[in-house]
């Protein structure tokens, strides 16, 4: 397999097949690497709620709270 990362300096680009790829089906992507999203691991440890305990600051937490209040009393108000 070969990879590479090329930045084109016009809307052509030229590729070199390699001799043992020639009579092969070969694969040929075209992306920005800017539009590519990190993979998560498989292995990545799944968070709970509770590991956010404390990330939000205690004035933070009050206007947040405020705000959802808020929120709920204007939604159970009759139209």
């Amino acid at each position: 397999m070969l990879r590479t990362i090329v930045t084109p300096d016009n809307q052509n680009v030229s590729i070199h097949v390699p001799q043992e790829y020639v009579g092969k089906q070969i694969e040929v992507l075209l992306y920005a690497t800017d539009e590519i999203k990190p993979e998560v691991p498989k292995n990545a440890k799944k968070l709970k709620p509770s590991d956010f305990a404390g990330t939000l600051s205690k004035k933070d937490a009050l206007k947040l709270l405020k705000d959802v209040e808020q929120s709920r009393n204007e939604w159970e108000r009759g139209f």
